[in-house]
């Protein structure tokens, strides 16, 4: 059985939207220190989705890891041991709100209205979660199955890093010997008004991501008056260090990836870029150079680096004892963790900065590349949002998908929700919201997909 979707997808109705109203209003806030973590309020989202998705309830099977969910909908034709067609990935949790006293409604407040639902988590990450569980039910309630077996993997704590949700989600998956056409999770959206020289809406469906890596540099000194300062105090010396990390950047390079994402979305640019763009072979550092001129395109060509804190002192008339600064690192492929710390410590040259990595790391991917499924993805964003531009990408920042590296033929990070510049600042930020048409297009590329996986053995 397969379905044409609507070249506009109409809203979601108000039962739809008002479920994932209701799983907005749960606080499941990850904060870096778990003791401020209410397990309560994941505890109301999993008696909500209970009670909304009774046919994934009864016909799904159901593990859980802490309060992550792993789900297992079996394939209606015989297959192999681990043989799979797609591991969906998304996350139940939240990150913190700073201004609440700056938004429209309140953040847990979950309010719908006739064009957006409101709050913490409606686009990062709760819509694709409570919306790969209305595909679900939908085609459950159709009849529809797919011939292989499908996993749905929601974590609890994707925003403090994962560890205790996907990382083990994952390490049970390969324990089953799970191998999947597809894997696919958060990341790729469809922009509007973002892309320079490109009037059709662009799907940047994302391949693979970029490294994660702090550092922590240290200095400790003898303290003492302010008014007999040695040549260097501890701030000083650690003001000069984070200095020259920042006035020392990683190289600019253009990576296969984002080779393969300019060739995409050449076609669809205007004059002068255009030519250029056919002339990379040989430009190349010419568009590196116009990628690097904005933020938001640097981090495609180069390892980013963030000093993102520095603290010391006590007291204005105290020289310092301790003194220490956290810089940020989003790792290019080809780039290392390792290679990071040496930098650093390349780069700083001064043996009383003591240069250490802190909390979680990880490692880039290794070599992204749209996979044998990526253009099953790229026709659904088509159907789903018709007269869009299709290009590849990674994730500057890290996802879950990174610990199901390997378990898929094809990684996509990718929602089918139309967005612009000022939707982006919402994500993680004040006012966050979805269109309940935005909303309506997630439900309808899952459902199209488990169509499309009822259809055919392979991707």
């Amino acid at each position: 059985m397969t379905r044409t979707a609507p070249a506009d997808p109409v809203t979601v109705d108000e039962a739809t939207a008002e479920r994932l109203a209701a799983a907005l209003r749960c606080a499941t806030v990850s904060f870096e220190d778990q003791a401020q973590i209410d397990p309560a309020q994941f505890d109301r989202l999993t008696e909500h989705l209970e009670h909304s998705f009774p046919l994934v309830h009864t016909h799904l099977s159901l593990e859980t890891f802490g309060h992550s969910r792993l789900y297992r909908w079996p394939g209606s034709e015989p297959a192999a041991d681990g043989d799979a067609a797609a591991i969906l990935l998304a996350h139940l949790d939240v990150v913190p709100v700073d201004d609440e006293a700056g938004w429209t409604h309140p953040p847990f407040a979950g309010v719908v209205d006739a064009e957006f639902v409101w709050g913490r988590g409606a686009i990062d990450d709760k819509s694709r979660a409570i919306g790969i569980l209305e595909a679900v039910e939908q085609a459950l309630a159709a009849g529809v199955r797919p011939r292989r077996t499908v996993y749905l993997a929601l974590g609890h704590d994707e925003e403090i890093f994962g560890v205790s949700g996907a990382g083990r989600m994952a390490r049970r998956l390969r324990e089953a010997g799970v191998e999947a056409d597809l894997l696919l999770d958060e990341g790729g959206v469809i922009t509007t008004g973002v892309a320079d020289g490109v009037k059709q809406p662009v799907a940047t469906i994302m391949v693979g991501e970029k490294g994660f890596a702090t550092v922590r540099l240290s200095v400790t000194d003898v303290g003492g008056h302010s008014s007999m300062p040695g040549k260097q105090t501890a701030v000083g010396r650690l003001a000069r260090a984070v200095a020259r990390i920042q006035d020392h950047p990683f190289p600019l390079r253009l990576t296969p990836v984002t080779l393969d994402m300019l060739a995409r979305v050449r076609e669809f640019m205007s004059e002068p870029r255009r030519s250029l763009l056919g002339l990379v072979n040989v430009a190349g550092p010419a568009v590196t150079r116009v990628l690097a001129a904005k933020p938001q395109t640097e981090a495609m060509v180069r390892t980013t680096t963030a000093p993102t804190v520095i603290h010391g002192g006590v007291k204005p008339n105290v020289l310092p004892q301790r003194a220490e600064a956290f810089v940020n690192f989003r790792i290019l492929p080809g780039d290392s963790v390792d290679g990071v710390l040496a930098h650093c410590r390349r780069v700083v040259r001064d043996k009383r900065v003591r240069i250490e990595l802190s909390g979680h790391t990880s490692e880039p991917t290794v070599d992204p590349f749209a996979g044998p499924a990526f253009e099953l993805v790229a026709d659904l964003a088509r159907a789903v949002v018709p007269g869009i531009a299709v290009t590849v990408a990674i994730v500057p920042g890290a996802t879950d998908a990174r610990y199901y590296d390997g378990l898929a033929g094809t990684r996509c990070n990718f929602a089918p929700i139309v967005v612009d510049a000022a939707d982006l600042e919402r994500i993680h930020g004040t006012d966050e919201r979805l269109s309940r048409v935005n909303y309506g297009r997630i439900i309808a590329f899952y459902r199209l997909l488990f169509d499309r996986l009822a259809a055919a053995d392979r991707l």
